[in-house]
């Protein structure tokens, strides 16, 4: 599945595993359900992963990676999805694919009817 990110954008992490070689040289920094900030996105070159598009979040700084030489590294984008907000929206975007999904207007919560008691 691909999606369309952007620099500034919400996104949930929904797979914080990593592979057994990348686990000596790396802190498993990512936490699966934690919402993140985008602050770049493009195409990279890893050693093991080989060309992917990666990207870096603001909240986290990853530093050196001493075993492959790469500065602040950036994450594979299957590791996240776009934060919805509006469920239903994303689903109206489904029948027309070409519309940007827009924000859905608050609707006004209404009330439950309350049932009376019937007396019998």
């Amino acid at each position: 599945m691909t999606y369309q990110f952007y620099c500034g954008q919400r996104v949930v992490c929904v797979d914080a595993n990593y592979k057994a070689e990348q686990r000596v040289s790396l802190q498993c920094e990512l936490q699966e359900g934690a919402v993140y900030t985008i602050r770049w996105i493009g195409p990279f070159v890893h050693y093991i992963d080989g060309e992917f598009i990666g990207i870096k979040v603001e909240e986290i700084m990853r530093g050196e990676d001493r075993e492959f030489g790469y500065h602040d590294m950036p994450f594979h984008s299957r590791r996240f999805r776009p934060l919805v907000q509006d469920r239903l929206g994303s689903l109206r975007a489904l029948q027309n694919p070409n519309q940007p999904i827009a924000p859905a207007p608050e609707e006004p919560r209404r009330r439950a009817p309350v049932k009376e008691e019937e007396k019998v």
